[in-house]
């Protein structure tokens, strides 16, 4: 690869790493299981598409805490009889038992989504699906 064209696409790469923005989060409880687990590290990025099935990372409504949660219902779809607004996303659990959820504090807006879950990194790595 020529020199020019290398600078360029690393200077790509660097701009979409910092756009994307990403961080870390810890799972500390039970709600995602058997998806994840107590203990374990994913990487997330501030910027991605939130679609039905996404997990996501989302600040807990009346606690400074974040919320690992998978996207079950997103603008335009029905839930408990009502249509979902064009910024609306419901989000919950995959352990339904153990969660607080969506089904509890109601749908989020896509401002309250802090990110999206791209893999597991510790203890057992792997894409989050």
């Amino acid at each position: 690869m020529a020199p020019l064209t290398r600078w360029l696409v690393l200077g790509a790469l660097g701009a979409a790493v910092t756009a994307a923005r990403p961080f870390r989060v810890e799972v500390a409880g039970r709600s995602m299981e058997p998806t994840l687990r107590p203990g374990d590290w994913l990487l997330a990025t501030r910027a991605g598409r939130v679609r039905r099935g996404t997990v996501v990372v989302r600040a807990h409504p009346g606690r400074s805490l974040d919320l690992v949660k998978r996207v079950a219902a997103v603008p335009g779809d029905e839930v408990d009889g009502r249509r979902l607004g064009p910024d609306e996303y419901l989000v919950v659990g995959d352990n339904r038992s153990w969660s607080t959820d969506g089904r509890a504090f109601g749908t989020v807006r896509r401002g309250a989504i802090e990110g999206v879950v791209r893999l597991r990194y510790r203890p057992r790595p792997g894409l989050v699906r």
